[in-house]
């Protein structure tokens, strides 16, 4: 197995909207929150303000942390693709700098295709991942500490 690999993602929710990375495969489009790998040297918050502006445009204010997600990819349904891999996500509550306006960014994921705004009372509908995180952002504002979601697609 590879070394774990931390990654920061940015939970925004504005107007009844979470802003999410647009990307697709066999089965349709599907949404990550915006973020990713954490690089040598670089604390979380640094690494969620650059990985915002490569793949969202935005500068970024950050928050409190929110959600701690494992993923060891043997243990679930892209276990061919990802058997080898372990990573953490941290993910924090964030909101858009005064004036920024969300769109692809300068240097983003491969097979991106967008930046969206997903409805937060629709957030069920789409495959946005980790999937287990749906039902836990439309309750963000009942939250009173970090929540440990453990190893979860």
């Amino acid at each position: 197995m590879k070394p774990i690999r931390n990654s920061a993602k940015a939970l925004i929710v504005d107007g009844g909207k979470v802003l999410a990375i647009k990307l697709s495969d066999k089965d349709g489009f599907w949404y990550t929150l915006p973020g990713g790998g954490q690089e040598p040297g670089e604390d979380l918050h640094a690494t969620l303000r650059r990985e915002c502006l490569e793949e969202a445009g935005i500068e970024i204010k950050v928050g409190g942390l929110v959600f701690v997600r494992e993923y060891i990819g043997k243990n679930h349904e892209f276990a061919d693709r990802h058997s080898d891999y372990h990573g953490i996500e941290f993910i924090f509550e964030c909101s858009l700098a005064e004036g920024a306006k969300p769109q692809t960014g300068s240097l983003p994921d491969v097979g991106q295709l967008a930046v969206e705004w997903l409805e937060l009372d629709k957030v069920d509908n789409y495959r946005l991942y980790p999937l287990a995180l749906r039902p836990l952002i439309k309750r963000i504002r009942e939250r009173r500490a970090a929540v440990y979601m453990g190893d979860v697609n």
